[in-house]
């Protein structure tokens, strides 16, 4: 079949359009800098007692998040001081937050507008994407209680079924990686999966094995896999067009140990947490009693090891994670998802936090979008990656509990799922269509609003 890059949007808005929204972003962004200059030339003070505030609040919430008893109280009067600050400059200047929100929003819809006028679209799809005949035989597992119960709310069954879509509902109990395996058996040539992450990547890994398309139906809570499909996770009927009008590409997975995922592996922290039998149904009371174990002044080393990215060893880490393709964590326009899912690398993140003054001044740094330059953060990419410890380490597989016997080996498997999604969907994430206040992005604002073609892609 023959393969052609796709395209997010069907036709190409007219370039003067383009040039005046260009324009209005790069107007959006001069404002932005110099509401940024007056409050540094005239509220310099109110300004710096902000970052202090933020500074006093993560300092002593760290003793609230990791003592026990009458010495967790004793932060509590520095919390409360520090929000009493932050609560004072947003009072005083909230106008100014105002406006500046409104124009950081401004430059951002005018901006995507204007790249997606100059190339006919927001974003390019990385990957080669074609159009794909119907399923003849699809198939939809259903988990009802992913979601709340997103399921029996949306009536996926019917819908599938109004789309020639067999719908399987998954049983409390019942093993889903065989349920996926049977379908698969019995002739179908495309599955999906109306659930969580956790499930995506269970029902993934069968489709790859058998070299079928998968529907990923964000069904779950967080559905963060969709997100970065392009899918619109509130449109969760309208994901089952994928089996009847799609578009298919290939997309990575991720392994360790065997154990593929979709999303990521969290080390450290968040992975013991989710061990716990009581954090699926009291997850804020199961963070508050297991931190002051893991993080106060007598807990001991989590227990792993790995080497950094310039062969720095690594002994302290309070939490790692390793994602399939990185994460965009360098500023805040699509923050916290991946651009591309076909890099064929893994992102990695390791953060150590050894006290109160590290976590006070990663927030405080956060604040001023500059976390990068706290020292006790790492991140980089590879395709390959490896852990050891001393015994089973605790791994929350795209929020799912494991514990797996060290070495961990981390690996890229790039193509490996051929994933399909409605020819409506954009197919991008945020991260991939955010254009931001970075040099390459405003100098390609800047050519298209004088009329030069050819403008750079943005990152």
């Amino acid at each position: 079949m023959p393969r052609a890059t796709s395209r997010v949007t069907a036709s190409n808005p007219p370039r003067r359009v383009g040039q005046l929204a260009a324009i209005v972003g790069l107007l959006a962004a001069v404002g932005v800098l110099v509401i940024f200059a007056s409050a540094v030339v005239e509220d310099l003070g109110d300004l710096l007692l902000a970052f202090v505030s933020v500074f006093v609040v993560a300092f002593s919430g760290w003793f609230v998040l990791t003592r026990r008893g009458v010495r967790r109280l004793l932060g509590v009067p520095g919390v409360l001081f520090g929000l009493a600050g932050m609560i004072g400059f947003v009072g005083d200047h909230w106008l100014d937050l105002f406006v500046l929100i409104g124009l950081l929003a401004l430059f951002g819809v005018a901006g995507r507008y204007a790249v997606r006028c100059e190339r006919g679209t927001s974003h390019t799809v990385h990957t080669r994407r074609q159009k794909v005949q119907p399923a003849r035989t699809g198939v939809l597992i259903i988990n009802p209680n992913s979601g709340g119960g997103k399921a029996e709310r949306f009536n996926l069954p019917e819908e599938a079924r109004k789309r020639g879509v067999e719908p399987v509902e998954l049983r409390r109990g019942e093993d889903l990686r065989g349920l996926a395996t049977r379908a698969l058996a019995d002739g179908a040539d495309v599955i999906g999966m109306a659930g969580g992450d956790g499930s995506q990547a269970t029902v993934a890994s069968v489709a790859m094995r058998h070299d079928v398309a998968h529907v990923c139906v964000p069904a779950g809570t967080r559905n963060h896999f969709a997100l970065d499909l392009g899918l619109d996770r509130d449109d969760v009927v309208g994901a089952l067009d994928a089996f009847i009008d799609g578009m298919e590409r290939r997309i990575d997975l991720a392994s360790v140990n065997d154990c593929l995922f979709v999303n990521n592996a969290s080390l450290g922290v968040y992975a013991q947490v989710v061990q716990a039998d009581a954090y699926r149904d009291a997850k804020l009371v199961t963070w508050r009693r297991m931190l002051p174990e893991m993080l106060g002044p007598n807990a001991g080393p989590i227990g792993i090891q790995f080497e950094g990215p310039e062969a720095e060893l690594w002994s302290d880490a309070a939490l790692v994670v390793v994602s399939n393709n990185p994460y965009q964590l360098k500023r805040l326009s699509g923050a916290g998802t991946r651009p591309r899912l076909d890099t064929g690398r893994l992102g990695i993140l390791a953060t150590r936090i050894r006290g109160a003054r590290d976590l006070a001044t990663l927030a405080t740094l956060g604040t001023l979008g500059q976390s990068r330059r706290f020292r006790g953060l790492v991140e980089w990419s590879c395709p390959e990656f490896e852990v050891h410890g001393g015994a089973s380490i605790a791994v929350g597989l795209d929020g799912e509990a494991l514990l797996l016997n060290p070495p961990l080996r981390f690996v890229s498997l790039p193509g490996a799922l051929r994933v399909r999604v409605p020819r409506k969907a954009t197919g991008v994430s945020p991260a991939g269509a955010a254009v931001a206040m970075t040099r390459k992005d405003l100098g390609a604002l800047v050519r298209i609003a004088a009329g030069k073609t050819g403008a750079p892609p943005t990152s």
